[in-house]
């Protein structure tokens, strides 16, 4: 049995395939060679084309399972970790209406400092352990304020990695681990962000069905699993931000535990068994991929 894992980053998709009853990695590679085109039309804009990205995804499985030397039937599970804070927009067919506004993209800063204003800061750490900010939930009200007819048809909105899923299975869903680094949960009521999202006049309609970050989430379709070279019915059982994602893979998962990552940037990922959250917006905090109103576990990043 293997187990078949993506990282979609804003350079290159990675993947590895693992073996389900010895954790040896059989294979791992990233696709493209060369970095992923950022478009920048002008300051503070940054955008990616996610079709591009399930192309990637395509060609790296079919590399993948070549360099394994194996079957995709074989592949027995599917985990997806992605850039965090992308907006992915489609209509009712599931077709692209824009390119992702992607993590790096610093144009809705001041939509985000106007809501929290208007709701009041206080209301936002505690109901969103951080203010709207730079955001999700910002970026897809600047597309409402500044792209209205696209805004129109927009069916779903969705984080990078939920459009994986989405591209695989057919399904649209979201996790609490990635609605909350969008600002869209509220961690007091325990459901999306309904009060910001009346703030930026965004129809909940909009926000995909919500399943767990572990845990079968969705399965491959027929037209994914083509494309893919796999089996359809493969459950996809695990989806998370990269870092989340990077905590979880160090073993941190309880309070007190943390995980120091370096690359590009450098990361500290702490996690407390209470919603925490800095005044000073210092540090953000979202759900990590174990949270439950229950039983918090919240990343301070």
């Amino acid at each position: 049995m293997y187990l078949l894992g993506y990282d979609l980053g804003s350079s290159s998709v990675k993947g590895a395939i693992v073996n389900g009853q010895t954790g040896v990695v059989v294979a791992s590679l990233h696709y493209p060679e060369t970095e992923m085109n950022i478009d920048a039309s002008q300051a503070g804009f940054a955008e990616q084309d996610p079709g591009l990205w399930w192309e990637h995804v395509q060609v790296l499985t079919q590399q993948l399972l070549s360099k394994a030397g194996i079957q995709g039937k074989e592949i027995k599970g599917i985990g997806i970790s992605y850039q965090m804070h992308g907006l992915v927009v489609v209509d009712a067919s599931g077709n692209l209406l824009r390119p992702s506004i992607i993590w790096c993209d610093s144009r809705a800063v001041a939509l985000g400092e106007q809501a929290t204003e208007a709701l009041g800061i206080d209301y936002c750490l505690s109901h969103y352990l951080n203010a709207p900010g730079n955001f999700t939930a910002s970026k897809l009200e600047w597309v409402r304020q500044n792209e209205p007819e696209i805004f129109a048809r927009i069916h779903k909105m969705m984080l990078p990695g939920d459009y994986l899923a989405y591209k695989m299975s057919g399904e649209f869903n979201t996790t609490i681990t990635g609605l909350s680094e969008g600002i869209l949960y509220d961690f007091e009521t325990n459901i999306i962000a309904k009060r910001l999202l009346q703030q930026y006049e965004i129809p909940e309609r909009m926000i995909p069905d919500i399943v767990p970050a572990v845990g079968i989430q969705c399965r491959l379709s027929a037209e994914g699993a083509a494309a893919l070279g796999l089996e359809k019915g493969t459950p996809i059982g695990y989806r998370a931000g990269d870092q989340p994602n990077n905590a979880m893979s160090l073993n941190v998962l309880n309070a007190g535990e943390v995980a120091a990552t370096g690359g590009t940037s450098g990361v500290i990922y702490a996690v407390s068994d209470k919603p925490v959250f800095d005044p000073q917006s210092r540090v953000n905090s979202f759900a990590h991929v174990n949270h439950r109103a229950a039983q918090p576990r919240i990343g301070v990043l």
